[in-house]
This record gives C-alpha cells, sequence and structure tokens, in this order.
C-alpha cells in the first residue's frame, strides 16, 4: 500500500481481541476499513496461533474463547474477500501524522455515514522482514495497540529459565512447549492462575503460584463482582484446576531472588507485609528449573501519546488513555478500544471494539454493549486496584540487581543518580545512568526505574513507536518529516 494509494474510511491498528472486533464491526456498517497489525495471524496476544508444521489438533484447548475469536476470524475473511476490509499482517505501524483537511480526502468525499474527524490521516509503517516502507490513508483512526507485560525486577532475574507469566503462556499457545519441567509461576494478577492452570495442564509440574496481592483486597469491590458472575465462575474454574493438579496458592508472598548459574535451579520466595516489603525470617528456597513471573499488564501507548492523545492514571498505577462513552480520544479523529484504555481483558477489548466502529460509522449500537462495557470495566478496575504493586517491592532489590537488562545498569547506579547525583524523576536517571536506551526502550525497566526514582511512571511521547531504518525516515515526504 502506497502514499498515493486511495483513503479508507477507518484505519484499525493492531489485529488483536479489540481491533479484530472493530474492524468486523466497521465493516458490517458499509466502513472500508484496513487493519494493520505486526503479527503474522490475527488474534494478537491473547489469541495465538501454532505454527502449522506442529499440527495441533485443537489449539482451542488452549484459550478461553476460542468460539468468539474463531466467528470474529471468519467474519475477517469474508470481508476481506468481498473488498471491504483490506488486511496488512506484518505491518508495524510506527508514526500517524495529519495530512489533509477534513473532508479533504478521497474516502471522505465518498463517504456517508462516517462521523467528520478533524483530518485526514497518513500511518506509516514498515512491513515485513525486510522492513519496507508502507503507507496507508483514512479518515479515522482506531488505536487497539494492546499490552506488554510490567516486569518488577529482583535479584537474578536474567538469569535462563526465567521468563514472563504471558511469555510462558504464549509459548505454550504458540509453539507448544513447556518454559521447564518445574514451574513456578509468580509475580501478581489473574493471569498467575490461568498460566499456572495451563501449564499444569500441558504435563508441568507447578509447585507454587506466588501472589504478592492478597485476595481479600477485593472485600472492597463485592457490587463489582456480582454484577460478573461470569468472572467468579471463571475464577472458580481456575482454583479449580490448580487444586486438581496439587499447585500451591501463597498469597501476599513474593519471589525476592532467583538462584542459579548456566539456568535457574531455584526461587526464593518470601511473605510480604502489607506495602510489599519482604518479611525477614519468612524466606523459603523452592526448587525448580523455570520461573513465569509479571505484575499485570501495562498499556502499549507510545503510538497514541505520539501524537498527543492525553493519558490519566488507573487503578493498577499503568498509565492509560482518556477515552469518552464512545471511545474516543482527546485527539479529533483517533478513536482507541481495548488495553489502552486500561487493563480489562478479551471480553472488554471486544466490547469496546464494537462500541468504538458505532461511533465511527455514526450508527447507535443501543444500551446493550454500553451497560456491558461498564459492567466488565468496574470489574478490571476492582482487579487493578486489588493487585496494584505495594511501593516496598523495591526493598528485595539488592545494589548489584540489575534493572536494565538492555543497558546492564544495576539498582544501585540508579540509586546513585537518585541519591548522590540529584536525579529526581525517571528522565534525569536515564540521563545519567542510560537505564532505557537500550532495545526495549524502557518498555521492561521503565516501572522500576520511576519507583526508585520515586516518580509513578508516566507515559513517555515519543516521535516512532518501534524501531524504524534511517532510509525509511529519509522517504519520507518533507510534509511528515
Amino acid at each position: 500500500m502506497s502514499a498515493g494509494a486511495p483513503a479508507f474510511d477507518l484505519a484499525v491498528v493492531g489485529a488483536g481481541p479489540a481491533g479484530l472486533a472493530a474492524a468486523v464491526t466497521a465493516a458490517g456498517l458499509g466502513l472500508r476499513v484496513v487493519l494493520l497489525d505486526a503479527g503474522e495471524r490475527p488474534g494478537g496476544q491473547y489469541y495465538r496461533h501454532p505454527a502449522p508444521g506442529l499440527g495441533a489438533a485443537r489449539p482451542e484447548a488452549l484459550h478461553h474463547g476460542w468460539a468468539e475469536f474463531a466467528t470474529r476470524e471468519a467474519a475477517l475473511r469474508a470481508h476481506e474477500s468481498a473488498g471491504r476490509i483490506t488486511y496488512l499482517p506484518l505491518h508495524h505501524v510506527w508514526t500517524v501524522v495529519p495530512s489533509g483537511a477534513a473532508g479533504s480526502g478521497p474516502a471522505a468525499r465518498a463517504r456517508t455515514a462516517v462521523a467528520a474527524p478533524a483530518t485526514e490521516w497518513t500511518l506509516h509503517a514498515v512491513a515485513g522482514p525486510e522492513e519496507a516502507a508502507a503507507s496507508v490513508h483514512a479518515s479515522a483512526v482506531l488505536i487497539a495497540t494492546g499490552a506488554y507485560e510490567r516486569q518488577l525486577p529482583f535479584p537474578g532475574w536474567t538469569l535462563p529459565g526465567v521468563v514472563g507469566a504471558g511469555g510462558a503462556q504464549a509459548m505454550l499457545k504458540a509453539g507448544l512447549v513447556l518454559p521447564g519441567k518445574r514451574v513456578v509461576v509468580a509475580g501478581s494478577g489473574p493471569l498467575l492462575l490461568a498460566v499456572a492452570g495451563s501449564l499444569a495442564a500441558a504435563g508441568a509440574a507447578v509447585p507454587a503460584v506466588v501472589e504478592a496481592a492478597a485476595y481479600t483486597a477485593y472485600a472492597g469491590r463485592v457490587p463489582a463482582l456480582l454484577r460478573n458472575p461470569g468472572k467468579l465462575v471463571e475464577a472458580a474454574g481456575y482454583g479449580g484446576a490448580l487444586a486438581r493438579h496439587h499447585v500451591r496458592l501463597l498469597t501476599r508472598h513474593a519471589v525476592t531472588e532467583a538462584h542459579g548459574t548456566d539456568r535457574v535451579e531455584a526461587v526464593t520466595v518470601a511473605r510480604l507485609d502489607r506495602d510489599w516489603r519482604p518479611l525477614p525470617g519468612t524466606a523459603r528456597r523452592i526448587p525448580c528449573d523455570a520461573l513465569a513471573v509479571g505484575h499485570g499488564l501495562v498499556p502499549q501507548l507510545e503510538l497514541a501519546t505520539g501524537f498527543g492523545c492525553a493519558t490519566l492514571r488507573s487503578p493498577d498505577g499503568t498509565v492509560a488513555l482518556v477515552l469518552d462513552e464512545e471511545q474516543r480520544t482527546s485527539v479529533p479523529g483517533i478513536w482507541s478500544a481495548g488495553e489502552t484504555g486500561g487493563i480489562g481483558g478479551a471480553q472488554l477489548a471486544m466490547t469496546e471494539g464494537e462500541l468504538a466502529a458505532h461511533s465511527v460509522a455514526g450508527v447507535p449500537c443501543g444500551p446493550r454493549p454500553t451497560r456491558r462495557r461498564a459492567r466488565l470495566r468496574a470489574f478490571a478496575d476492582a482487579m487493578a486496584a486489588a493487585h496494584r504493586p505495594g511501593e516496598g517491592w523495591t526493598g528485595w532489590l539488592r545494589d548489584d540487581a540489575v534493572v536494565c537488562r538492555c543497558e546492564e545498569v544495576p539498582a544501585g547506579r540508579v540509586r546513585e543518580a537518585v541519591e548522590d547525583l540529584g536525579a529526581r524523576d525517571a528522565r534525569t536517571v536515564k540521563l545519567l545512568t542510560r537505564a532505557g536506551m537500550g532495545w526495549c526502550q524502557g518498555r521492561m525497566c521503565g516501572p522500576a526505574v520511576a519507583a526508585l526514582a520515586g516518580e509513578e511512571q508516566s507515559a513517555d511521547r515519543r516521535p516512532l513507536s518501534c524501531p524504524v531504518p534511517l532510509r525509511r525516515l529519509a522517504e519520507l515526504p518533507p510534509a511528515d518529516r
């Protein structure tokens, strides 16, 4: 797709649950849609597909709600065949820029139902392994870029065999492999129960699920829980799976160190106080050959904040986009759905994708989806508040523990920047230590660096949302540079 191609009514960035639902709903409402995704197949991080060569007989067995996804994927293929959706896999959108006044583009002139945006937009992407340049034009843009895992570092977290909790689940779903034979699952959040259940069902021994929060934190959110009985049934199912596989659940505990030489061989687990500080005398060792660890998810906002979308603080301490009741961002012509508006899961993401598509098309969707979103969002906020990391978690970080893996910056150097060199925010720490300057650009170490600097993590505004070859920047039209 080149810069001279005709514009679309709607460009959807991300083919996970939110983006897929938005694209097929918008196409069903008569809009011309382009769906761009960095992945090879639709589904995002949640619905992963085993490679055909693996011969998976029942990939749906590893997923919750696969039937709903399969229905939408079939709709995508039907709309694609009919020319209503242009699906562009392996396209990583790195910036979105305004490209004209409202009503000036081809799609705007032909449009009959699309709500009038402030501008027409150009989306620039790198495509495929060769990182070819690609660009599309659209009258409206929907950001559905999802989220990535939040990691809180600890001594030994760089050892082979230590993987993200979501990463362990991705290995199983997409590669049909286990991270190890004896896997401790640790961190915080409901994802841990799903990961432990999946690993145990696939044949791994899971000696413990180590949850840093206490489930009593849900006590103050009873109304939100009761409004979502399906979620309670789902949680009970996870609990039953752990019981069947004899998996021990340790709440208000954390892995404070991983041990090993060439690979993780054991972890130290300690009980935490209410602020997540390890309590002296409570440490114990658990032998294992793998550790799946994660502390929830972080909305992936680099693309949205790059062109000025406003943000807010979520109940779990992460930064999310400010959205109105129709999923509009603060920038006219830009909508968003799914985890970018706050972590809430696949069901909420799909509901928000449908709502956003109706809003773009200017077609009311009725009160039922709106009520469903409100109910699911209330439950998501309850989960976020219950599993928000306590301020004392940095107590398990020795000075020699690596914080920034890319640049190999230890906690001691970050503390030196704060205590001796006067750094008062993560950006200054970054300039003094290089923490966050590596390949991941602070996605992995950002929360830890911010905590050690004494501030909450903020949403960086960056002109590029992913690495881009310099030759692609040089090829841009002067107006887009």
